[in-house]
């Protein structure tokens, strides 16, 4: 029996202490410049790496990072653990609840963003020349491969995106997400068949129906029992005041690994049952924003980045770098993703002013597409120029989609907080109990002309859908209405705090109820942004707070007009 020496315990904290302070700092550095931190994350495994580090002091770069077979099991262990729990948060973030709701249009944009995507991608990639094959697959298998890797969307980047330009909240954000949610969803089970028919060989043939039915029954497990026991368990932690979030945080991650390790009986990697496990604990009632905000942070600060830098270790990017290949595989991707949303677009209710701005959301490639094509290199359906090429065009994807949605946001009518604000509509100082008492008192306010139960109403039902908290005590409330012909906006300042389910866990005191028209109208995503970024402002929020009643109204005009 072999056991770890102290050696090669060392050798291991110097490589982790390495790869996640750099990732660390180059993330946090990229986010600093509105840049995904996953870029940052990549970059520093390849300049730790043979492409860099190696290639210049070989020597001192074969004493940290050793070719031997067991010190390299530990680091890429590690690794692992961060990309499954990597799948697990993303999970715990997609809200299957609000897809369902919103089935229709979402339905509609994820089908055509997944079958365009791997029409546009397939068709060139049958014709790529025999060498980019991998000895684990035939041409059909690469190419059906490589036409699901080009449907995943970034589903974590695009969030990042839509909350750094203050339109999280909106109903095209919403739209943008739920579309994402099934795609993911579909996509990931695509993936899987095809996965069968790769590591089952010929033989897989029989197995497939079995492995499908499988897969389904899992699903179905999760989304109704699953969900209804973890709901309870949740609930009794709750109950029996357990020390949170640690007890939640706990439970998830044993659920987790019980549903990685289902899905690898079934035949389906574990990447799999982390994600669907992640969705069915993310839609208890007894998970809090702040509590998932915790999980998130704890597996995109430790385990995520050790992953992401790790893929710089393993392969010489310039020795295998094919710039012809990666200029198709990024053509193909963002082309593939925006046509098929911007086609989705077209055929829901949504307004088509936003169909630019969607569109473009669902470009990025991102984390989920890096997963994918790690796990096609594993199984040799590609090659080392195949995967580096995937890897940088998912970056670059992902690098360029925030600049392009900035650039779709400015289009159109501009609209401005102020000139919606009326002093009838401010309450200086409301008590309330709850949420909903909030609302309804601001919409009797600002419905003036309106049936104020369907007001309040049409707003309650948007809430359940996405909440509103925005964190730092702001949350904006919203609905369309069909009755209106231009945006209104009612303010209320809670000085005592109210619960609502923040991400950051603390108490609401500032609530903007935002009424905009239905149809072509995008004034609600102007008038999110410009509210966001206003209240974002510490000294906006403390002015705020301590000005008197009869100053509430010229303060926000004030602050609106004013940067902070």
């Amino acid at each position: 029996m072999h056991y770890l020496d102290e050696n090669m315990i060392f050798i291991f904290l110097v490589q982790v202490s390495l790869l996640l302070g750099f990732s660390r700092a180059a993330g946090l550095l990229l986010r600093r410049i509105g840049q995904p931190a996953i870029s940052g994350e990549i970059l520093v495994g390849i300049l730790l790496g043979p492409t860099l580090f190696g290639r210049m002091l070989p020597g001192l770069h074969a004493a940290i990072f050793p070719p031997d077979a067991m010190q390299q099991n530990m680091l890429e262990t590690v690794a692992w653990l961060g990309i499954l729990f990597f799948l697990l948060d993303a999970g715990l973030n997609t809200n299957l609840v609000a897809a369902l709701r919103q089935r229709r249009d979402a339905l509609k944009i994820s089908l055509s963003d997944l079958i365009l995507p791997m029409i546009i991608a397939f068709i060139p990639v049958w014709f790529l020349p025999e060498c980019y094959i991998g000895s684990g697959a035939n041409r059909l298998l690469f190419s059906l491969f490589i036409a699901t890797i080009m449907t995943i969307s970034a589903l974590p980047v695009t969030a990042r995106i839509l909350q750094d330009l203050g339109i999280y909240k909106s109903d095209a954000s919403l739209l943008t997400m739920c579309a994402l949610t099934i795609n993911d969803i579909a996509g990931w089970l695509v993936f899987a068949v095809i996965l069968g028919f790769v590591t089952g060989g010929h033989a897989s043939l029989l197995k497939i129906p079995i492995i499908i039915a499988a897969t389904i029954v899992f699903t179905l497990f999760c989304f109704t029992a699953g969900k209804k026991i973890t709901d309870r368990l949740l609930s009794e932690i709750n109950y029996l005041e357990l020390p949170q979030s640690g007890t939640s945080l706990t439970l998830i991650f044993i659920l987790g690994m019980v549903g990685g390790a289902t899905t690898l009986a079934i035949g389906i990697h574990a990447l799999f049952g982390f994600f669907i496990v992640g969705i069915m604990a993310g839609e208890s009632r007894h998970l809090s924003e702040n509590s998932r905000e915790t999980i998130s942070q704890l597996v995109r600060a430790l385990l995520v980045p050790l992953f992401f830098a790790s893929i710089g270790l393993k392969i010489d990017f310039l020795k295998e770098l094919d710039l012809p290949l990666i200029a198709l595989m990024l053509g193909i991707g963002v082309a593939g993703r925006f046509i098929g949303a911007w086609v989705g677009v077209s055929i829901t209710s949504h307004p088509k002013t936003n169909r630019h701005l969607i569109s473009a959301a669902h470009t990025p490639g991102g984390e989920m597409q890096i997963v994918i094509g790690i796990l096609a290199m594993e199984y040799a359906v590609i090659t080392p120029p195949v995967f580096v090429s995937i890897i940088v065009s998912a970056v670059l994807s992902s690098v360029l989609a925030g600049p392009w949605m900035k650039v779709a946001l400015k289009r159109g009518r501009k609209f401005h907080p102020a000139t919606s604000l009326n002093s009838s509509n401010i309450i200086p100082s409301l008590i309330a109990a709850n949420r909903d008492e909030v609302i309804q008192t601001l919409c009797e306010r600002t419905g003036m002309g309106l049936n104020p139960q369907e007001v309040t109403a049409a707003v309650l039902k948007r809430e359940e859908l996405m909440g509103t908290a925005l964190g730092y005590g702001v949350a904006v409330p919203h609905a369309r209405m069909e009755e209106i012909a231009t945006p209104r906006l009612g303010f209320a300042r809670v000085p005592a705090g109210i619960e609502w389910n923040a991400p950051d866990g603390k108490p609401v005191q500032f609530i903007f109820l935002l009424l905009t028209p239905a149809g072509e109208d995008d004034s609600q995503l102007h008038m999110l942004r410009a509210i966001g970024k206003t209240m974002n402002c510490t000294q906006n929020r403390e002015q705020l707070l301590s000005a008197h009643d009869s100053e509430i109204g010229s303060q926000l005009i004030t602050m609106f007009g004013e940067p902070c």
